[in-house]
């Protein structure tokens, strides 16, 4: 046990036994920490990452108040916290020798680390994701939608969804899923695990891909959605989004989430028609320890 009730485990299983209720009591907020601890738990990540994750819970009068979790890769994700706690956790993790490489919370809570973790080792934060949370209330698909139908995709998709995918990395930057991807580690890449449908003209023709999380604790995230340059504007976009959306509310999610570019003011338009809410903000961080590091 760990001062100011943190305590620490790499067993999965025990930490979702005493850290689940409190991640499925708020699904949508918590929707990344769901998404990544259960595939760490079902061990689609390499054996050596789910091994050598560490997860932690905070409490305070027997209750779990957040937690986190910090993968071999040296992902680091929390849910919100506040800046005496940020600062609490930074020289926790740094006195057990800990490294994070990069870390993604809700904004204010992924400030608020990054500035303690400089505080605490020198590392400077280096900004490098910033999004919108949305979470579907009322789903209303386009009228009339485009011409077409949306269709699951199969086995002989593959190539395809490969392709699109590393065409969506290059468009956001997402230099870390491209890597994964040419290295031939698909199952290793945040698109391993996911559910892709797409949305194709009425001659059988693909016009754009969206694909969706398993349901986990009652949410399900939309992502990516993908339209190929010389194919937007059209609507397949939307049209395909709505399409897993009413999946994901067939399949029992009671949250439908996803993240939206804020410097794409036509993807957040194009989620708000549909019945898209925006609910908060999160950032990313990368950390450089080029810097001397304190102690």
């Amino acid at each position: 046990m760990l001062p100011d009730d943190w305590h620490l485990t790499q067993d999965v299983d025990d930490f979702l036994a005493r850290a689940g209720d409190f991640l499925c009591s708020r699904p949508a907020l918590h929707n990344t920490p769901l998404t990544d601890i259960e595939k760490l738990r079902r061990g689609r990540a390499a054996e050596r990452d789910a091994a050598a994750a560490v997860f932690g819970r905070l409490e305070a009068q027997g209750q779990v108040r957040a937690i986190f979790y910090l993968t071999s890769r040296g992902r680091l994700g929390l849910t919100p916290l506040s800046g005496e706690q940020a600062d609490t956790l930074a020289a926790h993790l740094a006195g057990l020798g800990h490294s994070p490489s990069t870390v993604i919370a809700d904004h204010d809570t992924a400030g608020a680390f990054a500035e303690s973790w400089q505080r605490t080792t020198g590392a400077a934060p280096v900004p490098y994701w910033r999004t919108h949370l949305y979470r579907l209330g009322t789903l209303t698909p386009q009228q009339p939608p485009p011409a077409g139908h949306g269709r699951i995709t199969g086995g002989k998709d593959r190539e395809q969804v490969v392709r699109w995918c590393r065409e969506f990395c290059v468009d956001v930057g997402e230099q870390s899923s491209i890597d994964l991807i040419d290295a031939g580690s698909w199952d290793d890449s945040r698109f391993g695990d996911r559910h892709f449908t797409f949305w194709e003209t009425p001659d059988g023709t693909p016009a754009s891909m969206a694909a969706a999380t398993s349901v986990v604790g009652g949410m399900v995230r939309v992502d990516p959605v993908y339209t190929p340059a010389h194919l937007r504007g059209r609507g397949y976009a939307a049209a395909v989004t709505a399409e897993v959306s009413r999946a994901a509310l067939a399949a029992g999610a009671t949250d439908v989430v996803l993240f939206t570019d804020p410097a794409n003011p036509t993807s957040n338009a194009l989620y708000q028609r549909i019945g898209y809410v925006h609910v908060a903000d999160f950032a990313g961080y990368r950390f450089s320890y080029d810097a001397p590091q304190a102690g």
